[in-house]
């Protein structure tokens, strides 16, 4: 039957969607070439129809010039369209791929909660978990207190009391104010009782001059 009526022919499979939003980008390319040029056709009946000097020139040229405003506009609006449809192209094909990544991130969140679950179950015991940390704080709580005898200070002897060494330290305060306080005053040296006093008798004073004009020295 085959041989007599022929193979019925199958359907050819649609085009992804990047195939789909490649051609209608190509479209949008073409329309705007053509756009471009329509531009420059009416920059120079722009330039012709401010240029003509007769009433029936400059009317043909507009009647012309509006023929190509025409098609600008139709390849625009087509334009609009196309570019449209690639939009909605591309917005179907980022909402697949989104999908995708969402079922992803989904099987892999539960395979991580299987895993996770799995291993709280056979390796971890939340009883040894706490019977741990119990150990690990009492095992501080010794270490501090070999720290601390450790720490202590066998040469001071056991007779001296707390209110003896607050009286020592007192002492030591109010000799370093004392102490601090002589730092601060006037030096011996320049105090006015070790100044020498200051002469008031006035040196002799004498016209005469030598041969260079200078007072001459008194002998």
């Amino acid at each position: 039957m085959n041989r007599v009526f022929g193979k019925k022919k199958q359907a050819a499979p649609a085009p992804s969607l990047d195939d789909a939003s490649a051609g209608l980008g190509g479209r949008v390319e073409e329309m705007d070439k053509k756009i471009a040029g329509l531009e420059l056709e009416l920059k120079v009946f722009k330039d012709k129809i401010k240029n003509a000097k007769s009433p029936a020139a400059k009317k043909m040229l507009q009647k012309r010039a509006m023929e190509v405003l025409k098609r600008k506009r139709m390849y625009e609006g087509q334009r609009d369209m196309v570019a449209g449809q690639q939009f909605n192209i591309d917005q179907a094909s980022f909402g697949i791929e989104s999908a995708k990544a969402n079922v992803q991130t989904v099987a892999a969140m539960k395979s991580a909660g299987a895993q996770l679950k799995a291993t709280l179950k056979n390796d971890l015991d939340i009883d040894a978990v706490e019977d741990l940390a119990d150990d690990m704080a009492e095992m501080m709580e010794d270490f501090n207190e070999i720290n601390e005898a450790l720490g202590r200070n066998f040469a001071t002897p056991d007779d001296i009391s707390e209110g003896d060494l607050e009286a020592e330290l007192e002492m030591l305060e109010d000799e370093l104010e004392e102490e601090l306080a002589e730092a601060d005053s006037t030096p011996a040296y320049l105090q006015a009782s070790s100044m020498p006093d200051t002469p008031t008798t006035e040196l002799p004073s004498s016209n005469k001059v030598d041969q260079y004009g200078l007072p001459a020295v008194p002998n």
